[in-house]
């Protein structure tokens, strides 16, 4: 893992829209995790803390950041770069199942959310 560093309470760690080349591992402390609706308006989509991943998805794809992290309270994160992750699953694939369980259960979420608001449209 890559070097350690404290978010301090208010403080965004990275925005939806940024560059990702990176995750975090929080050590300790609480992440809010939002979006932009339609209107501009912000919408929190969860709340993170100690020993989860965030911002994943970009060492994956590296596409922009889909969310906002914002420390609710002094968070202190460790960097995983996509240089560490690529040489992670190179060397050792199994270790990437927990991050691979995090993506699921994070995909199951997402899908009961949609169906939950009626975003989905059924189709015959």
């Amino acid at each position: 893992m890559g070097s350690k560093f404290v978010v301090k309470k208010g403080q965004i760690l990275f925005a939806e829209g940024g560059f990702s080349d990176c995750a975090y591992i929080i050590e300790s402390g609480k992440l809010e995790i939002s979006k932009r609706d339609k209107n501009g308006g912000k919408k929190v989509v969860g709340v993170l803390s100690d020993s989860e991943i965030v911002g994943e998805m970009g060492l994956i794809d590296g596409s922009p950041r889909s969310a906002t992290a914002t420390a609710l309270e002094n968070t202190t994160v460790s960097i995983i770069s996509k240089d560490h992750f690529e040489n992670l699953y190179r060397s050792n694939p199994r270790a990437l199942m927990p991050i691979l369980k995090v993506l699921t259960v994070r995909l199951r979420n997402t899908s009961r959310l949609v169906l939950e608001l009626g975003v989905l449209e059924h189709s015959v």
